[in-house]
């Protein structure tokens, strides 16, 4: 089965995204996808990945990164069935497949919760070079497990920097300041926030006194290297339980 293939089987079509999300998400670089997930689904997402981090103490994330000042957990594909939505859902896989053109394979699937202090970064593309607009070889999708606020360490996106052909640590004399055109991703829960990751964005500081929560399903083109190689980690439980559609976005 290849990607296309798959798509349509996850229920992906050429109207899932209205012309006015495809337009907006092209120039502005992202795009806030409201009510993804019920508040029940958010719950459970929020329930396992508290169980998750707490299991796995002081070697949550290990598999991908490890980040001072955060929660993260990571193949989060082999860890519950809960967490297979964030690499099936047909309105993000438009999404990402748009950014992508249709070339498409999930990366990683990650959890990060910025906590109280904490989670202030640089502005940054997701990519090691500037690249052409619209040749991407990245896009990523934020599952807000809580609210993001001004105050909670929303993340930070320069809409258009998609299309500028740069990257900020290449043209910005400090990315860790405040950008004139920058716009929080202050969102409901159960929101999903697509980002081509060619766009400028970082975690802005949490000033509350609880982690600001969101799952990543990371996306690359398939000739990339995934950030977390699915198959050497895929379990067969987990193999055996996934269609043959969500296989393929895995590339397993």
């Amino acid at each position: 089965m290849d990607i296309q293939q798959a798509l349509t089987k996850l229920g992906v079509a050429d109207d899932t995204l209205s012309p006015a999300e495809k337009t907006f998400l092209d120039e502005k670089g992202y795009l806030p996808l409201p009510g993804i997930l019920s508040d029940e689904m958010r719950r459970g997402l929020v329930r396992r990945v508290d169980e998750l981090a707490a299991l796995e103490g002081d070697k949550a994330g290990s598999e991908v990164h490890q980040e001072a000042g955060t929660t993260r957990l990571s193949d989060l594909v082999n860890k519950d069935p809960i967490f297979d939505v964030c690499y099936t859902h047909p309105k993000v896989l438009a999404a990402i497949s748009h950014v992508l053109g249709g070339d498409m394979k999930l990366s990683s699937l990650n959890f990060r919760a910025a906590l109280p202090g904490h989670g202030l970064q640089a502005l940054h593309c997701d990519w090691g070079s500037a690249v052409e607009p619209g040749d991407y070889y990245v896009c990523n999708s934020i599952w807000l497990l809580d609210e993001f606020t001004p105050e909670n360490g929303a993340t930070r996106v320069v809409p258009g920097s998609n299309r500028s052909g740069q990257r900020p640590q290449d043209v910005l004399a400090d990315p860790s300041a405040p950008h004139p055109d920058e716009v929080l991703l202050t969102a409901p829960a159960g929101t999903v926030v697509i980002f081509n990751s060619h766009t400028w964005h970082g975690g802005t500081l949490n000033r509350t006194d609880q982690p600001r929560r969101a799952l990543h399903s990371y996306f690359c083109r398939r000739d990339q290297k995934q950030q977390l190689d699915q198959r050497a980690y895929i379990r067969p439980e987990t193999r055996a339980r996934l269609s043959e559609a969500a296989q393929t976005v895995l590339d397993v």
